[in-house]
């Protein structure tokens, strides 16, 4: 019972060990964690879907960590539970730059986060694992979990706000998963692709369209003929003959080949343009519908109500669900 409270290991786990270290208490420690090296290693690439995300702040830092683990019965454990507490606290004890660093600290008993993951990874013979740890030091640092605790996010501003103002855009963030905080600092990578989806989006459209009113045109439905399958499918039902498949296969290939050809440029971009400046407006956090605004209005639109000289310098957020 002794080794069980030091170690939260199985009761039987904790005989075996006390027998191979013969009553040794240290020993058993030791034997009980190598256990859970080895447990953790046989379950490395198992994954890990299910969890705890917490948020710990002071004194204008905070802390955004996740500790993963296979099922929602091991995460809503205590023992789970009071482990990604622990964390959490260390994290923000020790404020370490980065995952491995945390890794690293020293909880409350003594032994590092990882050497606990390790002998938790043990006890319950599933994958424990950081699944994800993120830092932010501003003058004001609003936070939300969710209610189901498996994502959330801490927003940074310049200066303190409303708490209520605060928690509601940490709540925007957590639900609606801007890429940036405005288009501004949206990274240079996701424009461009999104720039690409949207062109060769609207040069599809523009062909289909092209398509579709020549096929009209000689009297054959589109949606009969939109892909192989149908084609050959619907000749056998009889709803179009096999003269008309092999016209629409012509009209097809031909039309679609022209117009692929000679699509305007600009109108090409023109649309696309606009296509990304939805997604941008749909996307950034500065940009995106309030969710807590009864009219409609921007999050930048609310910040500047409350404080025309706040504004969001950073955000962390994470989901298990991602």
């Amino acid at each position: 019972m002794k080794l069980r409270q030091m170690t939260s290991a199985g009761m039987m786990d904790c005989k075996k060990a006390l027998i191979e270290a013969e009553g040794d208490f240290q020993k058993a420690v030791d034997i009980i964690r190598e256990k859970g090296k080895l447990v953790a290693a046989k379950r490395a690439d198992r994954e890990t879907s299910e969890g705890s995300v917490l948020v710990r702040t002071a004194e204008g830092k905070a802390v955004l960590v996740c500790l993963g683990c296979e099922t929602d019965f091991v995460s809503a454990t205590p023992d789970f539970k009071a482990l990604a507490a622990e964390i959490a606290d260390a994290a923000i004890a020790s404020f370490p730059a980065d995952i491995e660093g945390l890794k690293a600290a020293v909880c409350s008993n003594g032994h590092t986060v990882e050497e606990e993951i390790s002998a938790q990874t043990g006890k319950t013979g599933e994958k424990h694992v950081l699944a994800y740890y993120a830092t932010l030091e501003a003058p004001y640092i609003a936070q939300y979990i969710h209610f189901n605790g498996k994502l959330g996010a801490i927003v940074a501003f310049n200066k303190p706000v409303d708490e209520a103002l605060g928690k509601g855009i940490a709540m925007q963030v957590t639900s609606m998963n801007p890429v940036s905080i405005s288009k501004e600092d949206c990274p240079k990578e996701v424009i461009d692709n999104e720039m690409a989806v949207a062109i060769q989006k609207t040069k599809d459209e523009q062909v289909q369209k092209a398509v579709e009113a020549a096929l009209k045109k000689a009297g054959i439905n589109p949606a009969h003929v939109d892909s192989e399958d149908h084609i050959e499918s619907n000749t056998a039902k009889g709803w179009i003959t096999p003269e008309q498949a092999a016209q629409a296969r012509e009209i097809i290939k031909t039309v679609g080949e022209q117009k692929a050809a000679n699509l305007p440029e600009q109108m090409v971009m023109n649309i696309a343009n606009g296509r990304v400046a939805k997604f941008l407006k749909e996307n950034t956090l500065l940009e995106q519908e309030y969710q807590l605004s009864d009219n409609k209005e921007s999050v930048k639109a609310a910040l500047a109500a409350a404080d025309k000289e706040a504004c969001v310098v950073a955000f962390k957020r994470f989901s298990l669900s991602d």
